[in-house]
């Protein structure tokens, strides 16, 4: 009996003990308050090095995140006692209208010094973001060597993947030993970030190849220096729009794609995060067209802005919504003399809408491959027809049992009446999504056929196109098969 009594004794406790063991792990799972934290340090009373030192167990993401909390005062304050590279990675992680903001709010040479110690790319986009006389002051601050980039940077048009890259990289000559090219990585790699693949030049400065950093450090000083170089390495024009580059792109996984002129002279790099920006940018366009506006939107945003992204398309689709409620108008004597199938139009026109941007998205996602036949696109419209008629087929014949019992149920019409009206929506169903499933990939088509991004043929276009496309279906078929061959009434 003792036994069993310290045997329950010990089981209370360990169960007890794993009670306790779980109630920590759930304290110790939630995320420390970062936000709190660093600022709390910057509104301290402690040195200038204990508050540098602290800062730097932050990540500069966090603390990108803070700078618009602080005052003025304290962000001059954080300034001048961070270190300037680290400085330099904050801004580059804050949002680049705030970013500029910031560099605003320095001395012009701890602003020109800042500045050149980001990557070019980030630099140029956040020195974008000020004032043109400050800006000129900054740049003129700069040394020789980061000017010269940034004007580089700067002839590239924002849609052109040059103005992506960065010239921080490691540049060899393809003439070099084993030995001297280790010794040239050694002597460049202090002043760039970017090693991990090393971008060979020939003696005119063309682009020749790559070699990999593993595979430089793993060779014999005896061994040929051309045999590690990869001559058939991924590369980009700069003058390339980004919507072109981005498929290719995406279709290596190197951390380093080299950037040439159109001469083949190796101009600088774009990095996997520069490829991921390029690619999530493109999304976000895309979105934005998808849903009808001009460009992308933030919960910052003044109103006016919001509004004229927005208005252009809006005015566009009233004119179009007009038209269609222009054509229902016309069917006005088909409606009065069988009021019934005013209650199933919505049905048709939600069905029809739905079916148009299911299509268009196939189509867009399809049309990033440049490298698309004209047969291969006949054969994506026909597919879509086929896809439209089976599904339309299906629902068709299932809205023809079941809006037949239901007309009959609840509209107090015979049998045959009914199903002789549910036959009819059933018909327009499946000729409205066949019709739909073209239009929705007819017309994005076309825009990508006159060089127009077949984004901008958005859903909210689409939807109305197909408004169009269902009432005139439903009701013409209404008066022809209800009215002229049924001749029903009532």
């Amino acid at each position: 009996m003792e036994e069993q009594d310290r045997l329950k004794i010990e089981d209370a406790a360990a169960d007890s003990g794993c009670q306790d063991h779980n109630e920590e792990t759930e304290e110790t799972a939630v995320r420390p308050d970062y936000a709190a934290e660093i600022t709390g340090i910057v509104r301290s009373s402690i040195s200038p090095k204990a508050m540098s030192l602290k800062l730097e167990d932050y990540h500069a993401s966090d603390i990108a995140d803070v700078l618009v909390r602080l005052t003025d005062a304290e962000r001059k304050k954080l300034y001048r006692v961070l270190d300037t590279d680290f400085l330099a990675e904050i801004l580059e992680h804050a949002e680049r209208e705030d970013a500029g903001t910031y560099l605003t709010e320095m001395d012009v040479r701890k602003a020109a010094v800042v500045a050149g110690h980001m990557e070019s790319g980030a630099a140029l986009e956040i020195l974008r973001e000020i004032e043109k006389s400050r800006r000129s002051l900054i740049i003129s601050c700069m040394d020789e060597e980061t000017r010269r980039d940034l004007t580089l940077l700067s002839s590239f048009d924002e849609d052109e993947i040059g103005s992506r890259m960065t010239t921080n990289h490691i540049v060899l000559r393809e003439n070099l030993t084993v030995k001297q090219a280790m010794r040239e990585l050694t002597r460049q790699a202090p002043d760039n970030d970017n090693i991990s693949t090393l971008f060979v030049v020939d003696e005119n400065g063309y682009y020749y190849g790559a070699v990999d950093l593993k595979e430089l450090i793993i060779a014999r000083y005896d061994a040929s220096f051309a045999d590690l170089i990869m001559t058939s390495y991924p590369y980009v024009y700069g003058h390339e729009d980004i919507d072109d580059c981005i498929e290719k792109l995406k279709d290596y996984s190197e951390d380093l794609i080299p950037v040439l002129d159109n001469e083949n002279h190796l101009l600088g790099v774009i990095t996997s995060q520069s490829v991921i920006q390029v690619v999530d940018d493109a999304m976000s366009e895309d979105y934005a067209k998808l849903a009808g506006l001009a460009a992308e939107e933030d919960l910052t945003e003044p109103l006016k802005e919001s509004m004229k992204k927005r208005l252009p398309w809006l005015f566009i689709l009233l004119v179009l919504g007009t038209v269609v409620s222009a054509v229902v108008g016309l069917f006005e004597p088909v409606v009065s003399k069988l009021t019934v199938i005013m209650a199933f139009q919505s049905l048709i026109l939600d069905m029809a809408g739905n079916v148009g941007t299911q299509s268009l998205a196939v189509t867009i996602r399809v049309l990033m491959d440049e490298s698309l036949t004209g047969a291969q696109k006949l054969g994506l419209v026909w597919k879509e027809i086929r896809v439209g008629f089976s599904n339309g087929l299906l629902l068709g014949i299932a809205s023809f049992a079941a809006l037949g019992v239901y007309i009959m149920a609840f509209k107090g019409y015979n049998g045959a009446t009914a199903f002789v009206i549910s036959g009819c929506i059933g018909i327009a169903l499946l000729a409205a999504m066949v019709i739909s499933s073209a239009v929705g990939t007819l017309v994005p088509l076309f825009f990508h056929r006159i060089n127009v991004d077949p984004a901008v043929a958005s859903g909210p276009l689409i939807t109305t196109m197909n408004d169009l496309v269902a009432v005139v279906t439903y009701y013409g078929l209404s008066w022809l098969l209800l009215l002229k061959v049924m001749h029903l009434a009532g």
